[in-house]
């Protein structure tokens, strides 16, 4: 198979940050590549190195032989190199027609105006993606689905020989996936050499011939899609290692009081599904995790819940609707998130931090509870007097869920508290969770992608996917039931 894309030793560094190390793959003709990775791998980064929107420290990119590694954009695109965008970024002021007629123009400042084949080209690339009724219509008015049709049009217009697919399933139904994948597979079937980049295996399984994981800049695994979910080092990256249980005293179901209800919860951002139809409870004193890759909706949920994000469906809380009240009503009244940000003050102190937490309680209330998260985190102890951006990353987590505690929620919300944490402080969280979970009658909302942080504390688990929820059940199930396809 003639290679057509070839990438070499690539390496890019943002000041001490080494953002890709050393990747190295080849693309042929008629052949589809999965590039896949946990945010922050380094997915997006590779792209942006083949398309020279970055440059790199090191390395090579070869198009049919022909090293294009450092060369300016539009010389790359000439190439022969097509970027299909995650986000649309079309000409809002140009119809449908005439953003697709824009790039079937050759590029020359000579020929300015289009022949009369173009328009007809046009038209026909606007049917074979499903626009033919909205040539005439501006993207503004476009839903989110044919927004990223119009991508592909523009794509197919400028019949790259590469072509570059940056997360081609986001915000999609089911229904949009497939037919996205069919158009997908025609750059194949046409020859075009095809670079698909995704969270997860799984959405790209069936229709890539080949994938490739990386994780923190590096490679970590290649090969069918079969053989890279099977491999010990790419589940250990995405599940975080062995999944493990723990025991709890058993609190009868019936015995739980009702504390959290969502029912048929949707988010859009702009034109894009983030949730769809999601319904999820929680008892009271029940720990519940919600599992689920990067990018499935989970901080969306928890914003939505917190009263941060609009959305249509239900949620209650202790019987009563949430609906009209503001985050912080919401907040006051027992429902306390702990970003996936952190949101510290980072020129206060580690002690200002946490009383700002507990201001609205009298001193002595405050105090106790200050006393409580000492013994639960000493480290912050011997900090308080130390500014908060100074702290490590493990320890500012540590700040950002004391600074929760400090407001006595009735449901603590934890969004990602492990993400880029290294393993001693993962064991000091999930140390400090077990104690919560085992002495006291807090209920926990806990989502994670990590599921070997996420089951061990868990009464129950929701595997959140593409917007969805696509299991529930309990911690034991887990890796007998939704473990195989988490990825």
């Amino acid at each position: 198979m003639t290679a057509l894309l070839e990438v070499s030793g690539l390496t890019k560094r943002f000041g001490g940050l080494v953002a890709v190390k050393n990747m190295g793959f080849s693309i042929g003709a008629g052949e589809i590549l999965g590039l896949i990775g946990p945010n922050g791998s380094g997915k997006s980064t590779v792209m942006k190195l083949i398309m020279g929107i970055e440059r790199p420290n090191a390395g090579s990119v070869r198009l049919s032989g022909t090293e294009v590694a450092g060369w300016p954009t539009h010389r790359i695109a000439r190439q022969g190199v097509g970027l299909v965008f995650q986000h649309s970024r079309p000409l809002h002021r140009q119809t449908v027609l005439e953003n697709i007629k824009l790039a079937l123009l050759p590029d020359s400042l000579v020929k300015l105006f289009a022949d009369r084949h173009i328009d007809a080209r046009a038209r026909e690339i606007a049917a074979r993606v499903s626009l033919d009724r909205v040539v005439d219509r501006l993207p503004a008015t476009l839903p989110f689905a044919d927004l990223r049709r119009l991508e592909l049009a523009k794509a197919i217009a400028r019949n790259p020989r590469v072509v570059l697919v940056d997360e081609p399933f986001a915000g999609l139904t089911a229904g949009e996936v497939a037919d996205f994948s069919a158009l997908i597979a025609s750059f194949r079937a046409e020859g075009h050499a095809v670079l698909l980049v995704d969270h997860n295996v799984k959405g790209v399984a069936a229709l890539v011939d080949r994938v490739l994981a990386m994780y923190l800049g590096e490679f970590v695994a290649e090969g069918s899609a079969e053989e890279v979910m099977r491999n010990e080092t790419v589940r250990r990256v995405y599940l975080g290692g062995a999944i493990e249980i723990a025991a709890r005293r058993e609190v009868p179901a019936s015995g739980r009081k009702a504390l959290l209800s969502v029912e048929g919860m949707s988010v859009l951002y702009g034109k894009a599904q983030a949730l769809e139809g999601v319904s999820l409870h929680v008892g009271e004193g029940e720990f519940v995790s919600v599992v689920g890759l990067n990018g499935a909706g989970k901080t969306t949920l928890f914003n939505a819940i917190s009263g941060l994000v609009g959305y249509s469906g239900g949620v209650s809380w202790r019987g009563e609707p949430l609906a009209g009240r503001t985050a912080g009503a919401i907040a006051r009244g027992g429902i306390v998130q702990c970003p996936e940000s952190r949101e510290l003050f980072g020129d206060m102190s580690v002690r200002e931090n946490l009383d700002l937490g507990g201001q609205h309680f009298p001193r002595e209330v405050a105090t106790k509870q200050l006393d409580w998260l000492f013994e639960l985190f000493p480290i912050l102890q011997s900090r308080q007097g130390q500014a908060a951006r100074t702290l490590s990353g493990g320890e500012q987590q540590m700040l950002a869920i004391a600074r929760a505690l400090m407001m006595q929620p009735k449901l603590l919300i934890l969004d990602e508290p492990t993400l880029g944490l290294a393993p001693v402080i993962l064991e000091q969280l999930s140390k400090a969770l077990e104690r919560l979970r085992q002495t006291t009658d807090i209920t926990v909302l806990l989502g994670e992608q990590n599921v070997t942080f996420a089951l061990p504390h868990a009464d129950r688990v929701y595997v959140l996917e593409h917007a969805r929820i696509v299991w529930e059940g309990e911690p034991g199930r887990f890796a007998e039931e939704a473990g195989a396809g988490y990825l």
